[in-house]
């Protein structure tokens, strides 16, 4: 063999290639960039078993030739020759996860359609093994035309025989020139029958898996099932946490009164009960529908089931131009969308990811929960409007679907306009159906629970003290009302001048502005102003829910849950935007699109419900 002799190791992320490539170099490897791209480039040298040698490159992971990042770019053109400066490989050692084959075969076919000399590493076998999948190796190897290896590439098993296979290829170029071509759908249909030829013994487990994959990810049933999910989710969020809630309503108001009772009058009293307790107490009622919420999310996680959400939300992703990749960062987005709006990183098109970093902040976040909690706990009645269907849960689900519509109706407008641009391909892995583990559960629980608390804390603790301050001097005249003279009454007065048109009154102006601090703190700030309020009118402090029901009419309390659904988030998630989009010119067009579509279905939605004489 001459010493120009090149092999290229390629196939999907995740199937090991890079482990087997270490395997096969040692330590002869050298790591570069290509020339003019960010792209690694890691080449290294083999020993072949008659003691010559090859230049081997490993490629990056490629689901398909059809590039739509610039990992799969390199690697579709250094294969067929078209990198400038990089010589086309001689053999191709193609390795595939043997536990996941059917998906591994669809770039296999395209792959193989290049007549190229091939070598396909079936790599991962003691995984599949392991998890009691036995494939037939030959069988494979008379259906894809070319030598296949069992590799195990962490344990060096199959080494050898992948060198010899290496080494037998070359002189084998042409073999393969008249291989039928396929498109993407002839391309899938082969790979699944083949999958199926090769498998001679599989688990029970997987087994189950197959089957509820194919009901779970039916293109009909799948997404009613998943819809369902997500109702159930929501109903429980008020079902399950009511008790739990009303046992923290009572200690807070408890600890409020007998704080009152054991200090006398003075401001530091004031303070205690109508700032902090009355404040921070409102938000941290909300914690058990914050855990019920995740432990929904967590256990999908778990179980495998996130994956296959996004699988299916692919077809609706892509109708309204964005690509399937965008689904992970948006559904991070009901959590927070500070990690989900870095988790657009992995998107390769600048404009798919700029596109789903404007519309992150209009997926509801945990934030926005004690918000609608509050309104809705005063406002919507517990009853049954169906066998098991609160309203209340009902009310919480289509606020979490307007926000989901909004956001796929603005990414179309977006896709057409200022980011125009069509839907690239989404291809992932499907992870194994697996019971969730309870140890893991709690832990996340618990991490998610300690967040919410430290903001409660710390930024809502803030917050609602400084509010209270704003709310407490100047001290009113006799007959004078305390928020009237106050700081904080009269920039609310300012406020409301822009925002009475749509339905607001004082205290909500008021409290919109250090909800930019966090979202809950919009909850807190209500019952820190209505607790002076309280105490003007020498009347006993009540829950928070039930002052809004007495204070707030119907259309206004309606006007405030389309104001979250559509306004900005906090100033964290601007920041973060500005640092991803390395500007200000985005993170602004963005805080001026969402506040005026929060103040336009606001008004809508206030004068409708006066209209309507609700």
């Amino acid at each position: 063999m001459s010493e120009n002799f090149r092999v290229a190791l390629l196939g999907n992320p995740n199937s090991g290639k890079s482990a087997l490539f270490n395997k096969l170099t040692g330590a002869r490897q050298k790591i570069a960039n290509y020339p003019g791209v960010t792209v690694e480039r890691v080449a290294g040298v083999l020993a072949l078993p008659d003691g010559t040698h090859a230049d081997v490159i490993d490629l990056p992971g490629a689901y398909a030739f059809d590039a739509s990042s610039p990992d799969e770019e390199v690697t579709r053109k250094v294969v067929h020759g078209e990198f400038p400066g990089e010589a086309e490989p001689d053999v191709l050692v193609l390795v595939l996860d043997a536990g996941n084959l059917e998906q591994h075969l669809v770039f296999a076919q395209e792959v193989l359609a290049l007549g190229k000399p091939t070598v396909v590493a079936l790599n991962m076998v003691d995984m599949a093994e392991r998890d009691g999948l036995k494939l037939d190796v030959e069988v494979l190897s008379k259906a894809l035309g070319v030598p296949v290896v069992e590799t195990v590439a962490v344990r060096r098993r199959g080494l050898d025989e992948l060198k010899a296979a290496i080494a037998a290829a070359r002189p084998a170029v042409g073999t393969l020139v008249d291989r039928p071509r396929m498109d993407a759908t002839e391309r899938r249909l082969e790979a699944r029958t083949i999958a199926k030829a090769i498998v001679y013994q599989t688990s029970k487990a997987r087994r189950i898996g197959d089957r509820l994959d194919n009901v779970l990810l039916n293109p009909w049933i799948g997404p009613l099932i998943l819809l369902v999910l997500l109702f159930v989710m929501f109903q429980a969020v008020f079902a399950w946490a009511a008790p739990l809630t009303d046992a923290l309503d009572g200690a807070a108001g408890s600890l409020g009164a007998w704080v009152e009772g054991a200090m006398p009058e003075s401001f530091l009293r004031d303070l205690l009960t109508q700032g902090i307790i009355a404040g921070v107490g409102s938000v941290v009622v909300f914690l058990p529908q914050i855990i019920i919420l995740f432990f929904f999310i967590l256990v999908m996680e778990a179980t495998g089931y996130m994956a296959r959400a996004a699988f299916l939300m692919d077809r609706l992703m892509a109708g309204v131009g964005l690509s399937g990749r965008s689904f992970i960062p948006l559904l991070s987005s009901f959590a927070c969308a500070i990690p989900g709006i870095m988790a657009t990183r992995s998107i390769a098109d600048p404009k798919d990811r700029l596109t789903t970093i404007l519309i992150a902040p209009l997926m509801t976040c945990s934030a926005r929960l004690p918000v609608y909690a509050v309104i809705i706990a005063a406002f919507i009645p517990q009853r049954t409007v169906a066998a098991g269907i609160g309203l209340q849960g009902l009310v919480l689900f289509a606020l979490y679907l307007a926000g989901i519509l909004g956001a796929l109706i603005v990414a179309l407008i977006l896709r057409g306009t200022v980011t125009k641009g069509g839907a690239t391909g989404f291809i992932m892995e499907l992870p194994r159906y697996q019971l969730p583990s309870v140890g893991d559960i709690a832990i996340g629980l618990w991490q998610r629970a300690w967040v919410f608390l430290r903001r409660a804390g710390t930024i809502i603790f803030s917050a609602t003290v400084i509010l209270w301050l704003m709310l407490s001097f100047p001290q009113a005249e006799p007959g004078e009302s305390q928020v009237d003279a106050s700081i904080a009454g009269h920039i609310a007065d300012g406020l409301n001048v822009v925002l009475e048109p749509i339905g607001f009154n004082r205290e909500i102006s008021l409290a919109l502005v250090p909800a930019m601090a966090a979202r809950e703190v919009a909850v807190a700030s209500l019952a820190t102003t209505y607790a002076i309020d309280a105490k003007d009118d020498e009347a006993e402090a009540e829950g928070l829910a039930s002052t809004l029901s007495q204070r707030w009419s119907l259309p206004t309390a309606l006007a405030f849950l389309a104001w979250f659904v559509f306004a900005p988030q906090c100033l964290s998630t601007i920041a973060v935007a500005r640092r991803e989009t390395n500007g200000w010119k985005w993170p602004t067009f963005m805080v001026g699109y969402l506040f005026a579509l929060a103040y336009v279905f606001a008004g809508i939605t206030y004068w409708s419900a006066v209209a309507l004489g609700l």
